[in-house]
């Protein structure tokens, strides 16, 4: 048997965390062109709910939000969205990963999807798309929640992801990303395999590689996008006019309690969440916490 068969179905992975979920509902792969390019996204649930759109971090992809899909799914219309160079979106013909250019891509989907009076979940780097396209969206959104990311983020966190995504892109086998996603993690080998094969895809020569574009990385790499600094992004958050809930990883390197602080103070209608246990990586690692804050905000906001 393969290596990459051997890890556990969604539903085992849940249970096995305590996710609290009714229904063993499976999304549904769908695409909408956008922006000149080809976007993946996840449809769980029916479409009469209240939807939620999902937005993963950098390296991540639309089946990081899993745990949270799942046990949201019989209530919310969940829309998973593989971000450009993600997963099974286009990866940018000319290596453009910029935040100007995620914005058009939000704005294209979510034209072609036609929704409106929606919320919307970020986190990293799907968090800070998700908190601009709110500031430029007065009106839209019914809630607005921000996972282990604002204006500011920490240094120590950002060599420590950028160390891991400088790492060979092509490896052997599937158990050497395995292996690779083990150390980084600290998720059991089980845990690993189950989530892994979203995440890389076997290339024509035999090896694996990650599903990410390697251009991504010259995001990362320069720091933050010159045309975003600090203070207009603190000016984004400021001007995001619905219920907003942001979170922080108690063990999170990247995203600051004073930060975290700060957005509660200067935001509109805000709820800040520390969710004990978890890094970065906050719904992964802890999505029974994760959930019952996601659901505080979603049950208000969607009465």
């Amino acid at each position: 048997m393969a290596s990459h068969s051997m890890g556990l179905t969604l539903y085992e992975a849940a249970r096995n965390m305590g996710v609290p979920f009714t229904e063993e509902n499976e999304p549904v792969d769908r695409t909408v062109q956008a922006n000149g390019m080809n976007f993946h996204y996840l449809e769980w649930g029916d479409s009469s709910k209240p939807t939620v759109v999902m937005l993963h971090g950098v390296s991540q992809q639309a089946h990081s939000w899993d745990f949270i899909s799942l046990a949201l799914s019989p209530d919310y219309h969940i829309l998973a969205v593989d971000q450009r160079g993600h997963g099974d979106t286009d990866w940018a013909g000319d290596g453009t990963y910029t935040l100007d250019s995620m914005q058009d891509d939000i704005d294209g989907v979510i034209g072609a999807l036609d929704l409106t009076d929606f919320n919307l979940m970020g986190h990293s780097m799907g968090g800070r798309n998700s908190f601009i396209w709110a500031s430029r969206h007065p009106e839209t959104l019914r809630s607005l929640t921000i996972v282990d990311t604002g204006p500011e983020t920490q240094r120590r966190g950002q060599d420590r992801i950028r160390n891991f995504r400088e790492l060979p892109n092509n490896l052997d086998s599937f158990q050497e990303f395995a292996d690779r996603v083990k150390e980084y993690t600290g998720r059991t080998e089980e845990q690993v395999l189950g989530a892994l094969k979203y995440s890389i895809r076997q290339m024509s020569d035999g090896k694996w590689a990650w599903k990410w574009d390697p251009a991504t990385r010259n995001r990362t790499r320069s720091g933050d996008d010159p045309n975003w600094g600090t203070e207009k992004l603190w000016e984004c958050v400021e001007a995001v006019d619905c219920p907003s809930l942001v979170v922080r990883g108690s063990r999170s390197d990247i995203f600051a309690e004073e930060t975290l602080a700060r957005m509660g103070q200067v935001m509109i209608d805000c709820t800040t969440e520390t969710i004990k246990d978890a890094g970065h990586l906050v719904q992964g690692d802890n999505p029974v916490d994760f959930l019952a804050a996601a659901r505080g905000i979603l049950s208000r906001t969607n009465g």
